[in-house]
């Protein structure tokens, strides 16, 4: 674990790809001294689209003049390590599908034009959190995500507690509360496919380890 502030770490510019699918730099900047303490949260974003969300909460922020606000906005990197010999495959991939982290007033819900930005964003479903109030990260948490988009540091392997053959929940994503039964685990992404039942049939969806629980 890092011992430098974040509020210390340079800035690294956004890289973008043209499409939204991709995105092999991140921005992190000093957040303003005006007495507002900064927390992290996450944002639930489409699949895919998370290159978007964060380009045009900056932008929105920006024009808005809401800056200040909105301090940093992030989408955690990884080397991609599952690339093959002859493939196309980006040299990076997203550490955590699905999510766009913001750097935020704590309790942004109080603050009106910043909660109705963030809330109307195209691609943005939500914080994670309870139904009515977002959960901050720790800062640890992410100090420990830059170093791994930075690749100063490999993304812990998760401890892989489940087995194929095994009935879980989806507790988080786009199928949650869904049950189904795993099929495939990738101990080294941390994630794995389970068997659900959609529309009368059996359908594979991958989900993170965290993102299901035993039934």
């Amino acid at each position: 674990m890092t011992d430098k502030p974040l509020a210390d770490i340079e800035d690294v510019d956004v890289l973008d790809d043209g499409d939204g699918e991709d995105v092999s730099g991140i921005r992190l900047k000093p957040v303003p001294q005006d007495g507002l303490r900064r927390r992290w949260y996450a944002l639930h974003a489409h699949s895919g689209q998370e290159a978007n969300v964060q380009n045009m909460l900056i932008a929105a922020a920006e024009q808005e003049g809401l800056s200040d606000l909105i301090s940093n906005v992030l989408v955690p990197m990884e080397e991609n390590t599952d690339l093959r010999p002859g493939t196309k495959a980006s040299p990076s991939r997203k550490s955590y599908p699905g999510y766009v982290l913001v750097q935020l007033p704590e309790h942004p819900e109080n603050y009106a034009e910043l909660w109705h930005l963030i809330k109307e964003t195209p691609g943005v479903t939500g914080f994670i959190g309870s139904r009515t109030l977002p959960v901050p990260l720790e800062d640890s948490e992410i100090a420990e995500i830059v170093e791994v988009s930075r690749g100063e540091k490999a993304r812990p392997k998760p401890k892989v507690e489940f087995d194929e053959g095994e009935r879980v929940k989806i507790i988080d994503g786009s199928f949650a509360n869904f049950i189904g039964k795993i099929d495939e685990i990738n101990a080294e992404r941390g994630n794995m496919k389970v068997m659900v039942e959609i529309f009368e049939r059996l359908t594979s969806v991958e989900v993170e380890f965290w993102q299901v629980e035993r039934v």
